[in-house]
This record gives C-alpha cells, sequence and structure tokens, in this order.
C-alpha cells in the first residue's frame, strides 16, 4: 500500500486518528465510573463521545482516501484513553471535567497548529481538521463550567493530564 498525499499531513492526520480513538476510550471509561460517582454527567459524557466518534470516522475517512494504515500508537491510545478515563471518574464530577479541559486544551492548541502549517500544503488535511475544532471547543468549554472555582487538586490533574497527553502526541509524531 503506497500512501497517497503529504507525508507530514499524512503523520498529523494518523496521530489525529489515534488521538480520536483514544479520546472515545476516555469518555467510555468515564462513562462507565460516572454511573457510580457522577451520575448526572452521563448525558453530557455521551454526547461528547459520540462527537469523538464521529471525529475519529472523520480521521479514518481520510487516511483511507490517502492509503494511510492508522498510526502505531492507536492502541495505545486506547487502552491508556480507557484508564484515564475510568480513572479520573472515581474522583467525581470536576475530575471528570478537569481531565476534558485539559486534553482539549492540548488538543486544540495542535490542531490551530496544525491548521496553520498545513494551510498552504494540504488543504483536504486542513478540511479534515478543521471539521473538528468546533466541538473540541464546546467540550473545552462546557466542560470548563463545571470547574466553578479552580482548586488545587484541579490544577495539579490538569498540568498532570495536559503533559500525558502532550507526550502522547510527541509519542505519536514519532513511532
Amino acid at each position: 500500500m503506497i500512501a497517497t498525499g503529504n507525508s507530514h499531513a499524512n503523520r498529523i492526520l494518523q496521530v489525529n486518528h489515534a488521538g480520536e480513538h483514544g479520546a472515545v476510550h476516555i469518555y467510555a471509561g468515564q462513562i462507565l465510573v460516572a454511573r457510580l460517582t457522577a451520575p448526572a454527567m452521563l448525558t453530557e459524557l455521551r454526547e461528547f463521545k459520540a462527537h469523538e466518534e464521529k471525529h475519529r470516522a472523520l480521521f479514518a475517512a481520510a487516511l483511507q482516501r490517502r492509503s494511510c494504515r492508522p498510526c502505531h500508537s492507536v492502541f495505545l491510545c486506547a487502552a491508556g484513553g480507557f484508564v484515564l478515563g475510568a480513572v479520573t471518574a472515581l474522583f467525581g464530577r470536576r475530575a471528570i471535567a478537569a481531565t476534558t479541559v485539559a486534553v482539549e486544551r492540548v488538543v486544540l492548541r495542535h490542531l490551530q497548529s496544525q491548521i496553520s502549517t498545513l494551510a498552504n500544503q494540504d488543504a483536504e488535511a486542513v478540511e479534515v481538521i478543521t471539521a473538528i475544532v468546533a466541538e473540541e471547543q464546546m467540550h473545552h468549554d462546557q466542560s470548563a463550567t463545571h470547574l466553578e472555582k479552580s482548586s488545587m487538586c484541579s490544577k495539579s490533574l490538569q498540568a498532570a493530564v495536559s503533559g500525558a497527553t502532550e507526550m502522547v502526541i510527541w509519542t505519536g509524531m514519532r513511532v
């Protein structure tokens, strides 16, 4: 199978697909545990998971059109995402929201950078990336409303989750 398109854009799309796969599993883990710790959030979590499934499908279709295989980190993203979602959901509504805010903050920064980088190189890649930005921003903003006051625990969790998200993206771009 010979990949078509810009190789850097292909790599970005592969990593974004793996990231969306991880996000689906973060929400799956949160939904599983939130039944006990934050049942009022289940509707929102299911909605966010549906968005991430749609995003994953957009990236999968782009990879298929380009004859690209998924990123090697896709299964690691799924396993890590599920564990992250389940563990943070053990701590309730604020931890769930802090996790989403942290992940989406990093993701949005990367998406904006990708759009800028690829603007004059690969219109299709930019179109696919741009298609998810509004929903990712909505996930961030809506989750932030659950964090009325930012506690030291919330800030620490966000820092850890942001760092882990950066590391997953960095690793994905290199494996």
